[in-house]
């Protein structure tokens, strides 16, 4: 049989490469920060989820190392089981307080946050209405639930209430959406989806993991953005992202929704816990966010003065408030050839295209950092201007 698989295979990745479409993984040889090295170059590194510049900070390595020597390197265990250690208990209720909610569950990675979050809580009676631009791992959470789906266009509020009173004869109603959305870099409208959900006595679950640590005065997310700290029912987020940049994923919120995924939800129960230096790694992480708030205010403006001298120099932006700059190209192929060329220049950045986007939406995708110096964002600029010209003349 395989002989067969095998050929069919073969001729749909030769398609997907003579379509200009392949992906090639793209081999750094340093740490991750603002500069890498790819093939011996260096490169000023835009397409990181490194928000905070906190990939190789050396307080979060320390961290890590410290709790390794404290509590070894791995649990080799469920947490269940005999996995849990007094730094799991210490980093959960460093997000509670973080988010201002009541409990917290870490999962290996945000995927699982949101695969495991909604079979348990909701069955057939229920009902989940999803932004339609949620992030993969919401769609595919919400296709292992039993409850009846409803979808709304992206951030349309008129929408979400046409689908809210269609849903109206379900027991439970739950509103699933990004916090920010990772290829447009649009904040969701909490406030209005906030006043919809109590219209229509529907819960809300966000996913934080693009917005906590980039949307809000001090990073905590878009319920800080909306003054709703602590008024949404379920959170999910990462430690793959602005905080530090490691794995590791977590739902927080309302404290009978985390005993009920504690007792049911299958990534948590099945999957090993977090390795001790990873959970030592982000309880320093969480202090370090308390104690000064200098990163988010450099983000900040790092993404104000970025974002207006590219609208000044006549390229096609998605408006945004995160750290996420959509450069729209439109053409799949045509992305990928300004993603190659700006890596020539030296800036490392990734052209997306369908199936991540919708077709003839394809962009180049440039992620911000606290990282980055001035100097490195008109150096990026630069290269976009030079690019440009090149290609479309």
């Amino acid at each position: 049989m395989y002989d067969k698989f095998q050929k069919h295979l073969q001729k749909e990745l030769a398609d997907i490469e003579a379509a200009g479409l392949y992906k090639n993984e793209r081999i750094i040889e340093s740490p991750q920060g603002a500069e890498i090295l790819v093939k011996g170059k260096k490169c000023l590194n835009f397409c990181a989820n490194n928000y905070l510049g906190l990939a190789d900070n050396p307080e979060l390595i320390k961290a890590a190392k410290d709790a390794m020597d404290a509590r070894g390197f791995g649990m080799a265990s469920v947490r269940f089981i005999c996995g849990c250690q007094d730094l799991h208990k210490q980093l959960e209720k460093k997000i509670a307080d973080f988010f201002g909610t009541e409990d917290t569950i870490l999962y290996a990675a945000c995927f699982d946050a949101n695969g495991g979050v909604f079979e348990p809580l909701l069955t057939e009676e229920d009902a989940i209405i999803s932004d339609s631009l949620n992030h993969a791992s919401i769609i595919d959470g919400v296709r292992l639930c039993k409850a009846q789906r409803f979808r709304y266009a992206n951030a349309d509020m008129a929408d979400l209430e046409a689908k809210l009173q269609e849903a109206q004869k379900c027991r439970f109603r739950l509103i699933a959406t990004d916090g920010v959305f990772s290829m447009d870099g649009n904040v969701c409208p909490l406030d209005k989806i906030y006043e919809l959900a109590k219209k229509y006595d529907a819960m809300v679950m966000v996913d934080e993991s693009h917005s906590a640590g980039v949307v809000g005065k001090t990073g905590r997310g878009v319920t800080e953005r909306y003054n709703l700290r602590g008024q949404i029912e379920i959170l999910t987020g990462t430690l793959g992202k602005a905080f530090g940049g490691g794995v590791g994923g977590f739902t927080t919120g309302k404290k009978e929704i985390i005993d009920m995924l504690r007792q049911r939800s299958r990534p948590y129960l099945f999957s090993n816990s977090l390795a001790p230096g990873l959970v030592g790694a982000g309880i320093r992480m969480f202090d370090m966010m308390t104690e000064t708030n200098a990163l988010q205010d450099k983000l900040h403006e790092n993404t104000d003065y970025f974002l207006r001298r590219m609208k000044e120099e006549n390229f096609d932006c998605l408006p945004s408030e995160s750290a996420i700059c959509a450069v729209m190209i439109y053409d799949a192929a045509k992305s990928q050839k300004y993603a190659a060329k700006m890596q020539e220049e030296g800036i490392f950045v990734t052209g997306f295209y369908y199936p991540v986007v919708p077709k003839g939406q394809a962009r180049i995708r440039v992620q911000i950092s606290a990282a980055h110096e001035r100097e490195h964002l008109d150096k990026c600029i630069e290269a976009f201007k030079k690019v440009r010209k090149e290609i479309e003349g």
